[in-house]
Formats: structure tokens, sequence, C-alpha cells
């Protein structure tokens, strides 16, 4: 009955990790390097703090011939005045050609000053789009996908082509996706090609 059903399909493997955490951080890196190197994407963003999880990323990539963009925290995300990348990370991964990225986060920035302000209040669209994807995939991912538009608006990676992008829950590195970048004044153009990993709790 369905012989002559042709189906066009790929079949790719998708990683689970039980809990959230930094300590799925060095399984995140292997599994995102495999990814790149499957799909010949050049390119792997991951979001650091303190450039500690960013630190992992290159050890895995070792001469793979692969590019780190790191995007970190803003200045003054927790302290006014304060970059909280570590001086010593930063020297360390410019040295082996990291690119270090720090922009406005794009999906808090001023909608976060006016929402968290008494006297105006409520949530921004720019929350409901961050909080969605927080809370119906990963938290992980919201971070992943932040980063890339960081990077597109920074001018660090192309908009033409897919990287791998990966962000963390709290700490570390626990979800890995394929994504078409794009600017964020054409956010909708951005696209999730792939989860490749994430945790299941969250």
């Amino acid at each position: 009955m369905h012989k002559n059903v042709i189906m066009s399909f790929t079949e790719k493997t998708t990683y689970y990790f039980e809990n959230p955490g930094k300590e799925n951080s060095r399984d995140a890196a292997r599994i995102a390097v495999r990814r790149a190197r499957e799909l010949g994407i050049p390119t792997i963003v991951v979001a650091s703090t303190t450039g500690a999880t960013a630190r992992i990323f290159v050890e895995e990539m070792e001469g793979t011939g692969l590019s780190l963009v790191v995007v970190t925290h803003v200045v003054g995300f927790r302290e006014p005045g304060v970059w909280e990348f570590d001086a010593d990370n930063e020297a360390w991964l410019r040295e082996r050609g990291a690119t270090i990225v720090t922009g406005t986060h794009v999906l808090s920035g001023l909608e976060r000053a006016i929402s968290a302000n008494p006297k105006i209040g409520g949530g921004s669209r720019s929350d409901a789009i961050a909080e969605a994807l927080r809370r119906t995939i990963a938290i992980g991912l919201k971070v992943a996908v932040e980063c890339t538009l960081i990077a597109a608006d920074q001018g660090i990676i192309p908009v033409t082509g897919e990287v791998i992008a990966v962000g963390g829950t709290a700490q570390g590195a626990d979800t890995v996706c394929v994504v078409l970048p794009a600017h964020t004044a054409s956010y909708f153009s951005l696209q999730v090609r792939e989860i490749v990993a994430m945790p299941r709790n969250r």
C-alpha cells in the first residue's frame, strides 16, 4: 500500500542531559564540535561569563580548525561598572585565537530596566520572547539565541550561514543547537534548525 511513498528526511542524534548545569560543559563542547564537523559549520558561538566555559571549548576544539566566538555578560550585568570576565582567561583565550564579544543583551537590555521599574512595571514583548524560549524549551536555548544575535549585530558572524550556538543554565554549557543567525532587528529571520543537546529536566 505504501510501496511508492518516498520519504525525505535526515536522521541525526540528539543528546539529553538528565539535569542542567555546568557539569555538562565538557560533553556539550564535544557534542558541539562533533556536529560542527559533521555539518561543515566553521564557527561555534558559546556563552561564557568568566571565560571558564570558553576554555573548555578551546581545549575540545584543538586541532579541528574551528573558530570560537565567546559572548560575555555586559559590563555592569551584576555590579555597576564591573565586567565579570576573568582577565587571565581573556588573555589565554585570545592567545589561542578565540574572539570575545561583549554586547548589550538583546532580549533584556533597556526592556529590563522598564519592566523592573516599579513606576512603570509590566512585562515587555522582549521579555515574552525570552521567557518563552527559557520555559518551553531550555534556558540554554534562550542564551544561545541571544548570543547569536549579539555576535551577528557586532559583525563577528555572518547571517548567511549556520553556526553552532551553545548556552547554559546559570553556569556552564548544557544546550547545543544549530542556528541560522539574524540581526536583532530581523529577529524572526533567525532559525533554530537543530537542537543537538539539551537538559531534560529544567
